[in-house]
């Protein structure tokens, strides 16, 4: 890891082992989010990224509930975009439409707003971590419900154990930190 801006991000990250149940190793970004140093780095080395991979084709960075909210409209603002939200079912006012998706301990649902986007957009998804996958699935599942064409999701952290990016075929997907 030779970038300094990525060395700032990674030693920001910290870990709990053991958190939220006994087994889990809970991987922490509140310390990047304290550091406005760090936190501007994770905005400009993801942005860096979109645009050496996208160019100017992408038309809305999509954040998810709740954490992609932190980085989603920085991101946006950062590529000059503006950004699209994906909630939790009965968060979002007017029609909307929803994907449900299986957690480890039942199903959710994600809503977005009917009138969000229009058919052939460009759509880049982004949350602050990938695990197994479920919630950023059922999230481009959901803006192909708006018939949106979701040319990559990102990530600040992967846990590549978990395999979550398999979950994603055919949609690329892009993180800045892996841990095992």
């Amino acid at each position: 890891m030779a970038d300094p801006e990525l060395q700032l991000v990674a030693g920001r990250i910290r870990s709990f082992p053991d958190f939220p149940v006994p087994g889990v190793l809970f991987r922490d970004i509140s310390p990047l989010l304290k550091d406005p140093d760090s936190f501007r780095a994770s905005i400009s080395l993801l942005a860096n990224h979109l645009k050496k991979t996208h160019g100017g084709k992408i038309d809305y960075i999509v954040g998810l509930d709740s954490r992609g909210f932190l980085f989603g409209p920085s991101l946006a603002q950062e590529l000059g975009l503006g950004c699209v939200l994906i909630r939790k079912r009965g968060k979002l006012p007017g029609p909307t439409v929803s994907a449900s998706y299986t957690l480890e301990y039942g199903k959710a649902e994600l809503e977005i707003q009917r009138d969000a986007l229009e058919p052939g957009q460009k759509v880049v998804v982004v949350d602050d971590l990938l695990a197994t996958g479920g919630t950023m699935r059922a999230a481009c599942e959901l803006l192909g419900q708006l018939q949106a064409e979701v040319l990559e999701c990102v990530s600040l952290v992967e846990l590549t154990s978990l395999k979550g990016r398999e979950k994603l075929t055919p949609v690329p997907f892009f993180s800045l930190l892996q841990f095992e």
